[in-house]
């Protein structure tokens, strides 16, 4: 038994499941190298024969990263593994996670055609095979094979014991624990990686991982269970991102494991003070708020405000705060962004929100950042991460909007006029509709003869005052695709109209329109 808690970063696989999000091999990138600062051991980049996009994802963060380990996700089919294999032949330090379900839930539901076994024990008979075969063949191109045991929280735990020792016979390293439906009890749970440590007569032999969602709001108790009962290695997500209500934040593992090492007595490889950062990114990328009240990250997580509480924290600060916030990432101080500020102060503000640009990307931003400055007091980092989202992160413009006017009121019908550049080629057209957006919208849809479906429309802002920054997300579907497109403006109607072309426009690019 070792003292060090390796940790698995989930987020580009899944965390990138949770609905309504996707990310490209650009974004992938930047959340990887964001994860190699913050020091996690394994980044989990993908599943690459989900898609050649999740392919080339993983093959490039493998191709990059020198530091963790690069894990791609297959299932326990030749396809799956193989297509691993190709996307990590260039990763200094590969491994494969494959695995199968365990639960007799699994066994019945997945696997009930009769060519697996016309019984239950027939059935599991041959996952114990399809196992044995997808670690060897998973070990032919990497010496590193991670076995997942799926749903293992509802399996019988004789089964899942002998399951376990077959992978590891096979050449499994690493021996993962899912508590997929996040359906187990901490009690439970622990007692769930004893009974292996007792009962898998090989397990010296490989890691225990410990992977639980937070279904019943458990996933980091239960981990933290595991961990306690001998597991070596906790997976996890940035948030608690993912499938349903997420995975066990890692934030909250971590810093759990740090914060009460008297009670634990293990450590872990985390540079904790990149937490905000990495936070912040990965809410961006993926365009999920973290809620003020989350634990660690939080808005509020080092804030104080009744006079009880403040008192005793401007007395003492350990009267109500267990960690410094200097330890997880915030600033005591900040950069007050205006019009003022000059390049050096905006670059400077940008890396530490974890992007860093080239001359040209920064001159392009800042020339928007002055635009947005003369319209506020103060420019905020949620301001500028829109602006990101608007100028950087844009897709390539099939569609260029280029000038937008409308009209409406109480008492009048709204009519929008757009014009917009089509591969260079300059339309105008106007329309009205219900509302100043729908009225836009169809204009746009005129100009650009696409049929194209809004399934999702959502404006938040993200500063305050009457001067905020409005972001506007909307997404389409065209031909069975869908994708998710941004806008950002002080003007909530242009924010409409910019995030509609940005969706139109990575609709082109996936051919879909």
């Amino acid at each position: 038994m070792t003292d060090r808690v390796a940790i698995f970063d989930t987020t580009l696989r899944d965390g990138e499941q949770a609905a309504g999000t996707r990310l490209g091999r650009r974004e992938k990138l930047t959340i990887a190298r964001q994860l190699a600062r913050l020091g996690v051991d394994v980044i989990e980049a993908g599943y690459p024969n989900s898609s050649p996009e999740d392919f080339a994802a993983v093959e490039a963060i493998a191709q990059e990263m020198d530091g963790p380990v690069v894990c791609a996700l297959s299932r326990a089919v030749a396809s799956d593994i193989e297509s691993c294999g190709r996307a990590l032949a260039q990763a200094k330090r590969g491994r494969i996670h494959t695995g199968i379900g365990v639960s007799e839930i699994h066994i019945r539901g997945k696997f009930g055609d009769d060519k697996y076994g016309k019984t239950v024990e027939e059935k599991k008979a041959r996952m114990i095979a399809m196992a044995v075969e997808a670690v060897k063949l998973a070990r032919s191109f990497v010496d590193d094979v991670e076995f997942y045991a799926e749903d293992a929280g509802r399996a019988e735990p004789a089964y899942l014991f002998e399951m376990l020792y077959a992978a590891i016979e096979a050449g499994a390293t690493v021996v993962n624990i899912p508590d997929t439906t996040g359906y187990a009890m901490p009690e439970q749970y622990g007692a769930l990686i004893r009974g292996i440590r007792e009962n898998v007569s090989n397990i010296g032999k490989a890691v225990i991982s410990v992977h639980c969602h937070n279904d019943l709001g458990l996933a980091t108790a239960n981990t933290l269970a595991g961990v306690k009962a001998g597991a070596r290695q906790v997976e996890g997500t940035i948030n608690g991102i993912g499938e349903r209500a997420g995975n066990a934040a890692l934030e909250e593992v971590v810093m759990a494991l740090r914060t009460r090492a008297d009670y634990f007595g293990l450590t872990t490889g985390i540079r904790t003070q990149e937490f905000s950062r990495s936070s912040r990114l990965v809410s961006d990328m993926l365009g999920m708020m973290v809620p003020g009240n989350k634990a660690i990250v939080g808005r509020n997580a080092f804030a104080h405000s009744s006079g009880i509480h403040v008192d005793g924290f401007l007395k003492n600060r350990e009267t109500y705060e267990i960690m410094r916030p200097e330890d997880v990432g915030f600033e005591q101080s900040s950069v007050v962004l205006t019009a003022r500020t000059g390049r050096h102060g905006l670059r400077d503000r940008l890396e530490k929100l974890g992007y860093a640009l080239s001359q040209e990307e920064l001159d392009q931003t800042y020339q928007r950042f002055l635009i947005v400055a003369d319209k506020k007091q103060e420019v905020f980092d949620e301001d500028l991460v829109a602006i990101l989202h608007d100028e950087i992160h844009a897709v390539e413009d099939v569609y260029r909007l280029d000038y937008l006017h409308f009209y409406s009121g109480t008492s009048a019908i709204p009519t929008a006029t757009v014009r917009l550049s089509v591969k260079g080629v300059m339309h105008e057209r106007a329309a009205t509709g219900d509302g100043p957006v729908d009225a836009v919208y169809k204009a746009i849809s005129m100009v650009a003869q696409r049929v194209v479906k809004l399934v999702k429309y959502d404006i938040r802002a993200v500063t305050g005052g009457t001067e905020a920054m409005g972001e506007v997300t909307v997404k389409l579907e065209s031909e069975g695709r869908s994708v998710t497109g941004r806008g950002a403006s002080t003007d909530v109607i242009e924010a409409s109209a910019k995030a509609y072309v940005d969706g139109l426009n990575r609709l082109a690019g996936l051919g879909a329109a």
